[in-house]
């Protein structure tokens, strides 16, 4: 069978850089409903503490989450050389769709159809599907395109996940500072070279009461729009979960990979919380009995980014492999782990190897 390889990358960062003091008139609520009282300075340093998200991006008013997708996939396509009208399928992984600046979601039509139009792509057989996953859509998405082609259905697949998530957040919840806006998109290919691409795979789907630990829910203010809805999230639950189900997840796909951690050179994780991405990384060395390792084995964008959902990872691989992030490269024939937790709740996790 043909193996999975990225042959180009892209992302869209949007330009508006969103600080504390963004927040700093902010009403914060509890999740009874009840108004907190403590001073918001307060509230925000002691997010920045746990989170260190200092800044994060907001898509542009008069921007849109397709648009995002689509200045991320013209970079790609054009990294990776090739003819868009050659592509078979775009896969886009998104969680609200086309998000209008009230926070009316749209998914019809879908998010990968609306690229399509904005490439201009005219080839009627080139397939368009959107991935709904939770904050692991576009390494599912990976998943999805690596087994079309294995299966001989596809040979290029444009692979895109972008998010506006700042215009689905409660105002007067304290998570809001938690996400942001941006996209990244990767072209993949069939290629005959063994041992090279997608490895190994893996993905697991909870959904059990873990459903309840990040749903669509009315704001924290009983007195604000009740028909409205906002991303409403279990920060504890979650936490516990990704804590106990991640790590064991990733060592289970580096295993069928037939390699140890010692073999990986970067883990790509999706930036939830710093706290909890540390405590990931750190759980995930002691399955291996490894106490000291090497923290540059799993860059950070949080600080300066905050969390994407889907866009998380593909924009951290495009600024790494095109020398955007210092103090962070891939290598040649280098083994990569992408990995992602989110609503569902699902963890899927990649090895990559690069050519």
């Amino acid at each position: 069978m043909p193996n999975t390889i990225i042959i180009g990358s892209g992302s869209y960062i949007p330009n508006r850089i969103i600080g504390r003091d963004h927040f700093k008139d902010s009403e914060f609520y509890t999740d009874e409903g009840e108004k907190i009282e403590k001073p918001t300075e307060e509230i925000i340093s002691k997010f920045v503490e746990i989170t260190e998200i200092e800044e994060r991006r907001y898509i542009e008013e008069d921007f849109s989450n397709s648009l995002m997708g689509y200045e991320a996939s013209k970079i790609a396509i054009a990294d990776a050389d090739i003819d868009q009208e050659n592509l078979d399928y775009i896969i886009y992984a998104s969680n609200f769709g086309e998000v209008s600046t009230d926070g009316l979601v749209n998914f019809m039509p879908t998010m990968a159809a609306r690229v399509k139009k904005h490439l201009g792509i005219k080839n009627r057989k080139c397939i368009t599907y959107d991935m709904i996953f939770g904050c692991p859509g576009w390494v599912e998405a990976m998943i999805l395109a690596n087994n079309l082609i294995k299966a001989g259905v596809a040979k290029t697949i444009l692979v895109v996940g972008s998010e506006a998530l700042s215009r689905v957040t409660d105002p007067y919840d304290r998570n809001k500072m938690i996400f942001a806006d941006g996209a990244g998109a990767v072209v993949v290919q069939a290629t005959d070279e063994e041992n090279v691409g997608i490895i190994a795979h893996n993905t697991i789907c909870d959904n059990g009461p873990e459903l309840e630990y990040l749903v669509s829910g009315c704001s924290l203010n009983k007195q604000a729009e009740p028909k409205k809805f906002y991303i409403r999230m279990l920060g504890r639950k979650i936490y516990e979960y990704a804590l106990k189900n991640v790590p064991v997840a990733i060592k289970e796909t580096i295993d069928d990979a037939g390699l140890s951690i010692e073999d990986i050179d970067k883990i790509l994780i999706h930036q939830a919380n710093a706290k909890m991405d540390y405590a990931m990384i750190e759980r995930l060395h002691k399955l291996y009995n490894i106490k000291e390792y090497d923290h540059a084995i799993s860059p950070m964008t949080i600080q300066m980014f905050g969390n994407s959902s889907v866009a998380t990872i593909p924009t951290m691989f495009d600024l790494i492999i095109k020398g955007k992030m210092e103090g962070h490269s891939f290598k040649d024939k280098g083994n990569v782990v992408m990995t992602s937790v989110g609503a569902g709740m699902n963890i899927n996790a990649i090895v990559y190897r690069f050519p």
